[in-house]
């Protein structure tokens, strides 16, 4: 019950952080940060690939209607939500324990940052691919995805740092 109720806390956090404050930042039109992946980094390894889709596209869906984007981070965030498993998998390997949540501490800082820069870089490119339709600007395209992917990191990065959940003694 207790991480039912943190994860409510991380999503809604999370959301709010996004709409009020991180979506109005475009550092010269090419890096806008998305924290609120964070939420799909952090879910349990045990939940079924089902359940991290759907939680993802509810996410993403949550975040087009604070954006008035229609459907662009509900299709990345679908997709990310949807190779999570596979990624932890090949990553990681399949020994996991199910109740672990991805971090510092349970998958290294090597392994966690590996995890994290492929999960970001799979939703930026899909982001910005259907935000632009197009691939005929495609320098632009690739500044826009190597900022923002840089921008979410670092955030990810220190957000996780100082994640005392993450760090406590089991």
């Amino acid at each position: 019950m207790n991480n039912v109720i943190r994860g409510i806390c991380y999503f809604v956090l999370l959301v709010l952080i996004q709409a009020l404050i991180l979506n109005n930042i475009h550092f010269l039109r090419l890096v806008t940060p998305f924290l609120y992946l964070y939420f799909i980094v952090k879910m349990p390894v045990g939940f079924t690939s089902a359940r991290v889709t759907f939680l993802s596209f509810l996410l993403g869906l949550i975040i087009d209607i604070f954006s008035n984007t229609p459907g662009m981070h509900a299709a990345a965030c679908t997709f990310a939500g949807f190779a999570r498993p596979a990624i932890i998998r090949v990553l990681m390997g399949d020994e996991l324990p199910d109740a672990i949540s991805p971090s510092f501490k349970t998958f290294g800082y090597g392994g966690f940052f590996r995890y994290v820069i492929v999960l970001v870089m799979l939703h930026h490119f899909t982001l910005f691919v259907v935000e632009s339709l197009t691939l005929l600007d495609s320098l632009f395209l690739l500044i826009r995805i190597a900022g923002s992917v840089t921008a979410t990191m670092l955030l990810i990065c220190i957000v996780e740092a100082f994640n005392v959940e993450g760090q406590r003694n089991d």
